[in-house]
């Protein structure tokens, strides 16, 4: 219920606001056209000053520009309500003459000119319009001027530098050094701040418009004013004169002092260089260095001693910045000795110690690239970095096909490599390795016969294929031959690809694993509090690293966990719990080998075979073993690899098909020969499915009697 009110509330607030600003805009439209009490314009007058005081104020502590972006927006509603207020003051100002009783707008003028109402003079009336005309000058020609210019300088370059801050933003998060989440974080800032420039563009024509007018309100005021007073309200020229030309200027400085604070919040937004308040950026740039106050109080000090100069204010002021002067080189001699005794420290010099080791050791990257120096350009973001982009894909790819969040890839070039070598590591040790052409293709055999073109034989790194290096003008005349031709980032990007499949349950660590469970968690609580009861992270770790190391996809996580939650207190045998996860995911496991049709091509066991098999089961501390003699070994892996490649000339790629006691087994002796071998249970095949035999392995008679 109480997040219910809050909720309401917040809404009603939003409400409110948003009507509060459409009322006021209609109002200050409305003030255009209808004439208004000299008591509310006083009013709104005062109103309109005090809100270019805050916004100048918000202006100098905004550390950077996307912490205000609706400035442009304010700069349009605070020139239109100047200009109404302006309009208002002037229709009274014609109509009301010397009765006008506008207290703010008298004020100034009685201020600027520097006389008392009941005693203007010409001379003052003079004074009083010079101020204001410089006044007007100081902020057109300098102020608005200015900002108008940096604020163009700002949108073009801001826009220009779109691509190459975007490109900067994708090879950060490529190379692992940012998040998803803070990348997309980055990109929104970027499009904010093109947008944010881009509307200040426009909005800084607001403000040099807004001083024309005022000039213009001006002169319309004095002229106009003469004109009403000395024919409708017959008052000498004398008197039309004082009255309106000091009117004019009280009102010309009551609505252009908020528009010179907006002017000048303007230049200072627009100029700002760094991500810190400007009182903050002034103390720590102005107090780097104390010779330059040694040096200007020297300035100060000469100055004095000179005739004629007011050396009771130039030496005062020259021993106030020897002072400052004195206090920075204080600090800048602690600096020195602090980063001398930290240097001593860390080279071990100090007192003849030994030096000391590091108090903490940088982990092993989880998954690392590294290249010779011939290869960075595939990772030059001024050269396109086209290996970055295919990364990231990859990265997205695995964790919709496997449903493994793979850790951030570095991306660090080895000197002592070749070249044009490559090295694939996990947590530091390498797992793939290879030699890439830059300029060249690499044409891949993908089986059978073949024309034969030009070029330098090797194996493809990935799958280590026949393949031929080969020149671009090759290059048509291989894929017409039926070649494979990929360039030097898909090479990598498949080798990549097939490290991260293959190595997987070595990427899932306890961390990994954690990850996966919190994000279920926000959605299914339930089940996870449930299977945590039971089981650790290690235990998890493990049912997972099972699925994946036979290329079972863990991203249906919350059935997997139901199935662990539903096995749990009867068993803690962790073989015991993959394979009966994997008969929960049955569908997904049968989809992922069967054709178009959902026909499931499978090779038997011959019964007698998959017995002994079974009867050679091995309780080990990793797990069930299949503890086979090793001539018996060698007949069943040579029955099962000559099968197999009998139904392969055929078209078939099979699956080896098993009872649910023997499947564990028959992988678990395969693994090392025939690691791509998938085997299947008989409960793992799912309704729907159709199942196709293609032959059954058998072993001779006499292998199996020994």
């Amino acid at each position: 219920m109480s997040d219910f009110l809050q909720t309401f509330r917040t809404s009603f607030s939003k409400g409110r606001s948003d009507a509060a600003m459409a009322a006021g805009i209609i109002g200050v439209v409305l003030m255009l056209l209808i004439p208004l009490p000299t008591f509310l314009l006083d009013t709104f007058l005062a109103i309109n000053l005090l809100f270019a005081v805050l916004i100048i104020l918000v202006v100098i502590y905004t550390r950077r520009v996307l912490d205000f972006t609706m400035f442009p927006t304010l700069l349009l509603v605070t020139t239109v309500f100047g200009l109404a207020l302006n309009i208002s003051t002037t229709r009274l100002i014609l109509t009301e003459g010397h009765k006008f009783d506008g207290r703010i707008i008298r004020a100034f003028a009685t201020f600027v000119v520097g006389a008392s109402e009941n005693n203007i003079s010409v001379m003052n009336l003079v004074v009083g319009s010079i101020i204001f005309i410089i006044l007007l000058a100081v902020q057109f020609i300098v102020i608005t001027k200015g900002a108008t210019r940096v604020a163009e300088v700002a949108a073009r370059f801001t826009l220009d530098g779109l691509p190459a801050k975007q490109m900067t933003i994708d090879n950060s998060f490529s190379s692992g050094a940012i998040t998803e989440e803070e990348a997309q974080h980055r990109k929104d800032d970027l499009q904010a701040e093109v947008s944010f420039f881009g509307a200040m563009d426009g909005a800084s024509k607001f403000v040099s418009g807004n001083v024309k007018v005022g000039l213009l309100i001006t002169l319309v005021n004095v002229i106009a004013g003469l004109i009403v007073g000395m024919t409708i309200h017959h008052e000498a020229f004398n008197e039309a004169l004082t009255t309106y030309v000091s009117l004019t200027i009280g009102d010309g400085l009551v609505t252009q002092l908020p528009a010179l604070l907006i002017s000048v919040a303007t230049g200072l937004l627009v100029t700002r260089s760094s991500n810190t308040s400007i009182g903050e950026a002034a103390l720590k740039q102005f107090t780097q260095q104390a010779k330059v106050y040694w040096v200007a109080g020297v300035f100060l000090t000469i100055m004095g001693f000179i005739p004629s100069f007011p050396w009771y204010i130039l030496l005062p002021l020259a021993g106030l910045v020897f002072f400052l002067a004195f206090r920075l080189s204080r600090v800048e001699i602690q600096k020195q000795e602090q980063a001398q005794e930290a240097a001593k420290a860390s080279s071990g010099a100090k007192n003849g110690e030994s030096p000391k080791g590091p108090e903490t050791v940088a982990p092993l990257d989880p998954l690392s690239l590294e290249l010779g120096y011939g290869l960075i350009p595939l990772v030059d973001k001024e050269q396109g970095a086209e290996l970055l982009e295919r990364i990231t894909r990859i990265r997205r790819e695995t964790a919709l096909d496997l449903g493994l969040v793979v850790p951030r890839i570095r991306i660090i070039d080895n000197m002592r490599l070749e070249p044009s070598d490559y090295s694939l590591k996990i947590k530091g040790m390498e797992v793939g390795r290879g030699t890439i052409r830059m300029g060249s293709f690499l044409a891949i055999n993908p089986g059978g016969e073949r024309e034969e073109i030009p070029g330098e034989k090797t194996f493809d790194p990935a799958f280590h294929l026949p393949a031929l290096w080969i020149s671009e003008e090759e290059r048509d005349k291989a894929e017409r031959a039926g070649y494979t031709v990929v360039d030097s980032p898909s090479i990598i990007a498949t080798h990549l690809t097939e490290v991260i499949k293959h190595h997987a349950p070595e990427i899932l660590g306890r961390q990994e694993v954690q990850s996966l469970v919190d994000t279920v968690k926000a959605d299914y609580p339930a089940v996870v509090e449930e299977v945590l009861k039971l089981f650790g992270l290690g235990e998890l770790q493990k049912v997972l690293q099972g699925l994946l190391s036979e290329q079972v996809s863990i991203r249906n996580l919350v059935v997997i966990l139901e199935t662990v939650a539903d096995y749990g207190p009867i068993t803690k045998d962790i073989s015991f719990l993959i394979e009966k996860v994997r008969q929960a995911l049955a569908r997904q496991i049968c989809l992922q080998y069967a054709d178009d049709d959902k026909v499931l091509h499978v090779l038997t066991l011959e019964p007698s075979l998959e017995q002994k098999i079974i009867e050679s089961r091995h309780e080990g501390v990793g797990g069930a073993v299949a503890a086979l003699e090793p001539e018996f070994m060698r007949l069943w892996i040579n029955a099962i690899t000559n099968t197999f490649r009998s139904t392969q000339n055929m078209g078939y790629l099979p699956v080896l098909l098993t009872s649910e006691a023997a499947r564990a087994l028959v992988k678990n002796s395969t693994q090392r020969e025939i690691p791509d071998l998938t085997v299947l249970s008989v409960p793992e095949i799912a309704p729907g499915i159709r199942v196709e035999s293609l032959g059954e392995v058998q072993v001779s008679d006499q292998a199996k009697a020994s």
